[in-house]
């Protein structure tokens, strides 16, 4: 109450546009971002088929997820969320998903929360999601979640209709009781679905006005598509795609652009999720270094050949395609001129001579 909340802590010292920007945006939906976030997959699979011969059996969402803990943690604006106007910082680092008990249509579905410090390495990551979904696998378990939920819709649909208005008002006002908040799966750092689990493609999931969900991620199955390597050759590889729903309001295009190219960085080199943060909260620089791609290099001039000259050539784009078909079709017809030209030059030398010839033989 009065600003204060035990999931977060209210940003102060903000831009005036920052600051009156939930104020234009009062709801979450509508302030939603919807972008995609595009991976090779040879780098993952390789580091995936290289840690299985280590004894470690890591799948994507592991290393998706490890990548949402990591840039959460090293990015801290993405782990903020808006209440009645107000910017908060997260005290913590969470991540929410659905499974499946069994793949059925009638299956029980349950809503997972994982707690991460943000300083996890992959491995430790890895722990912590097997660990749970182990856990509420069983056939006997019970999700908090699951029966925080299960004691509110007992009650008759007018009476759940009045809790839920009294547990938002608790929500807005900052009263609701920090056990609820701790297992509602929508006071959560980042929300993500696995559909390539049931093998269907990314999707762009919307952000929930109930809570304080910021980040909505969709992993959609893996696919074979054309792919431009290093903005030069066009060729196939296998691609995941993400599908993203971001609230604008907690950062700017700039910020929000660079969380995301190094979000994609942490995905395709795993290899730099491997070791953990400091536990004194210093972010060492290789965490925010963006891997770049090596330029091709040019051979030196002498080695290039005439074939390979003419193909870096750059070719002007036609601007007026009439104007140089006709300056063409009239360099062909002076070429044709010429050429006839020449012809009946040489008929008259042959003419010359032939007349030459006869007045001798005449003589």
């Amino acid at each position: 109450m009065f600003g204060f909340r035990s999931d977060g802590k209210k940003v102060k010292g903000m831009g005036i546009i920052d600051k009156a920007e939930p104020f234009f945006m009062p709801q979450r939906i509508d302030a939603v971002n919807y972008t995609t976030v595009k991976l090779k997959c040879d780098s993952i699979d390789e580091f995936i088929a290289r840690e299985r011969k280590n004894g470690i059996s890591y799948n994507y969402m592991h290393i998706v997820i490890a990548a949402i803990v990591r840039i959460l943690y090293v990015r801290k604006k993405l782990n903020r969320f808006i209440m009645r106007g107000s910017i908060y910082q997260r005290n913590t680092i969470s991540v929410s998903m659905d499974i499946k008990k069994k793949l059925e249509d009638d299956g029980e579905q349950v809503t997972l929360k994982m707690m991460f410090s943000g300083r996890e390495s992959i491995e430790e990551v890895k722990k912590i999601i097997d660990d749970e979904i182990a856990k509420n696998l069983k056939e006997d378990e019970v999700h908090t979640t699951t029966k925080a939920a299960g004691k509110l819709t007992h009650l008759p649909d007018f009476m759940f209709r009045w809790a839920m208005a009294f547990v938002r008002f608790l929500d807005r006002h900052g009263m609701l009781p920090k056990a609820l908040i701790k297992a509602s799966p929508f006071h959560t750092s980042c929300f993500l679905t696995n559909l390539k689990s049931i093998k269907l493609n990314y999707i762009f999931h919307h952000l929930y006005n109930f809570g304080t969900t910021t980040i909505f991620i969709a992993m959609g199955k893996e696919r074979v598509e054309p792919y431009v390597e290093n903005n030069k050759e066009l060729t196939i590889a296998k691609m995941l795609t993400l599908g993203l729903s971001l609230d604008e309001r907690v950062a700017d295009g700039l910020y929000m652009g660079k969380s995301l190219r190094l979000f994609s960085d942490y995905i395709k080199n795993p290899d730099n999720l491997k070791t953990s943060l400091p536990d004194d909260g210093s972010i060492p620089k290789k965490a925010t270094k963006i891997v770049k791609f090596k330029k091709l290099k040019r051979k030196p001039k002498k080695e290039r050949t005439k074939k390979e000259k003419s193909k870096s050539k750059k070719i002007k784009p036609l601007f007026n395609r009439e104007k140089h078909e006709a300056k063409k079709a009239a360099a062909k017809a002076n070429k044709e001129k010429k050429l006839q030209q020449k012809r009946l030059k040489e008929e008259q030398k042959k003419e010359k001579q032939s007349e030459k010839r006869n007045r001798k033989e005449s003589i």
